[in-house]
């Protein structure tokens, strides 16, 4: 199975110099939709979780505690260099998304984009993030999903096993991930290539 944590952290440390070339232009617009969702406000302690080379942060309120992980040390570097060139004060940390070294409650915000798609298990990558949110805290999710009313047909599963290994996990529901992992979902809408991505505004269910 080459979808590891391990897999990954050599495949995104190899995709770092050419990510901003692939990943830029091509959800610029969705990464802003997303984040319009989020229901801002000054002093909110936000966490951006796989944050990539930092491609959300020029859509990010400066008026934030802002954090942000991932996997790749590659990653992380052109992070750091991204948020001093936008003169943007950032705590950038290498971490798994699926073992984050933070307290529970401790953000107001958790932001995945373009993570649940290529994580081993989304699941724990969920549970995570429900874990370090506090009680009214907000995940905003956008990535490619496959739709919520099917599993994914033979095809699709056979194409995932070659797409899985060198980009992403093309069988991946939305809501079933997110509910299973005590989220309410409250905005639902697609932002590119159809339905295919989609941009998620969820809350903690009542009682978690």
């Amino acid at each position: 199975m080459f979808n590891t944590t391990r897999w990954n952290r050599i495949r995104y440390g190899l995709y770092s110099p050419f990510y901003d070339a692939v990943a830029d232009r091509a959800f610029r617009k969705a990464r802003q939709v997303s984040l319009e969702q989020v229901d801002w406000q000054p002093g909110m302690r936000v966490l951006l979780v796989g944050a990539g080379t930092g491609l959300d942060l020029p859509w990010l309120p400066r008026d934030v505690e802002l954090h942000a992980t991932d996997l790749s040390p590659a990653m992380v570097k052109r992070l750091e260099a991204r948020a001093e060139h936008l003169g943007m004060d950032v705590v950038c940390r290498v971490m798994d998304a699926e073992a984050l070294d933070y307290p529970d409650g401790h953000f107001d915000v958790v932001i995945m984009h373009l993570i649940l798609a290529v994580m081993p298990h989304p699941e724990e990558g969920l549970a995570e993030a429900h874990r370090v949110l506090n009680d009214a805290g907000q995940l905003c999710v956008m990535d490619k999903f496959q739709a919520d009313e099917r599993p994914a047909g033979v095809a699709r599963r056979a194409l995932n096993a070659l797409t899985s290994a060198i980009a992403t996990d093309i069988t991946r529901q939305a809501r079933p991930l997110l509910e299973a992992a005590g989220f309410t979902v409250t905005l639902d809408r697609p932002v590119l290539m159809g339905s295919l991505f989609r941009t998620l505004l969820a809350h903690k269910a009542p009682g978690d």
